[in-house]
């Protein structure tokens, strides 16, 4: 556990550098505010191409994945020193394109390795604490790559990134791991492969609820992230920048949720951490549109920081409790697509909300969403309790 966190942390600050600085980087270089959003686009995108990419996590021993993939990042990041012009920005496209293919695949072979090597009983712990390693990280990355790319340009942070990507694939080798070859596939085919990742995860009741409610979250998460701006200016009075305040106290909120999950998850079952999780953030979500005042924004700034990660944590755990050992990386990785993919269009929708509606009607109306979500999933979970204790 110790090695695999210590490879979170270091590529937990490489990947949120470059996230920070590949829009900055393009803006400087066009003036575009489209290409620049379009960076962050490029980035996400191979997400949704997850299901087929989390294959490969299933075909191959992980961690030999892992540190190949890792090693290859450190190749490919340093190409980025060439993009020094507007007419190069394209190769800076390519590389993002590739980089969150990478992250799709990765995260796929992480998830399954973890559920080999971490007991079940811990696994709740084990999620948690990498939640807060990669929360912390978010909070100390930033500003160190604000701060090179101010005075350097983006090649240090493309190059620290690399060096990043070069020390996670070393962990990774040195993780003391060991890993039987996969079965050779009934059928060589990718397609039927990913297809059969994506029906045990649908025929699944424990965790199809689960996924699910993680969409669902996502959805009024970006819907809320597009509210950001309006709350700050309309209701606070503040400038645009006083959002990165909030975001500060957020991440804040995820790194305590991180190091309490484990101790919850010893108590209750994912599905109570979810709807926990769901019912905190849509509360205070509400809380925003309704008390527009500094010391309420930050308060629940760090509510929604505190939520918001128990569900996603809730599904990480189930996913990796319940999947089959041989189809882990696909179930993860079709998992993360589900719940990551609202996410994005719900940013796009919820700017357009925000043109039409007040955010003090808007979020106290995605509060009520989130919590009647909320409340059905503890129904359901105590409805098929019933069945199973009266089977």
């Amino acid at each position: 556990m110790r090695w695999y966190l210590t490879g979170v942390v270091v590529s937990g600050f490489g990947t949120t550098a470059m996230w920070l600085v590949s829009g900055i980087w393009v803006k400087s270089l066009t003036g575009s505010d489209a290409l620049a959003a379009l960076a962050a686009f490029a980035l996400w995108a191979p997400v949704l191409a997850g299901p087929l990419l989390g294959t490969l996590a299933d075909r191959v021993r992980r961690r030999p994945l892992l540190v190949v993939l890792n090693l290859a990042m450190a190749a490919l990041l340093p190409i980025l020193l060439w993009v020094e012009a507007a007419d190069r920005v394209w190769l800076l496209f390519a590389v993002l394109v590739l980089y969150g293919a990478q992250g799709a695949v990765h995260e796929a072979a992480e998830q399954a390795l973890v559920a080999v090597v971490v007991d079940e009983g811990r696994l709740g712990t084990f999620n948690g604490l990498r939640m807060t390693a990669n929360e912390s990280m978010k909070l100390i990355a930033p500003l160190v790559a604000a701060g090179l790319f101010a005075r350097y340009g983006g090649g240090p942070v493309a190059l620290l990134d690399a060096a990043s990507f070069a020390v996670t694939a070393g962990v990774f080798a040195l993780m003391p791991v060991r890993e039987a070859r996969p079965a050779r596939p009934e059928s060589r085919s990718w397609w039927r492969e990913t297809a059969e990742g994506v029906r045990l995860l649908r025929s699944s009741r424990v965790l199809r609820p689960l996924v699910a409610t993680g969409a669902f979250t996502m959805l009024l998460a970006g819907v809320n992230g597009a509210a950001i701006y309006a709350v700050v200016d309309g209701g606070l009075g503040r400038a645009p920048a006083y959002a990165g305040v909030l975001y500060a106290v957020q991440g804040a909120g995820s790194v305590l949720a991180g190091l309490v999950t484990g101790p919850l998850l010893r108590r209750i079952p994912e599905r109570t951490l979810a709807v926990l999780g769901l019912a905190l953030f849509a509360v205070a979500v509400g809380v925003r549109g309704v008390l527009p005042y500094e010391a309420t924004a930050a308060a629940v700034s760090a509510l929604i920081g505190l939520g918001l990660p128990w569900v996603l944590v809730a599904v990480m755990t189930a996913v990796q409790r319940e999947a089959p050992a041989e189809a882990a990386g696909r179930m993860a990785a079709t998992a993360n697509t589900l719940v990551m993919a609202p996410n994005a269009l719900a940013i796009a929708l919820g700017a357009g909300l925000v043109a039409l509606a007040d955010p003090h009607v808007l979020l106290p109306l995605v509060a009520v969403a989130g919590v009647g979500w909320a409340l059905g999933l503890a129904a359901g979970g105590r409805a098929a309790g019933g069945v199973g204790a009266a089977g």
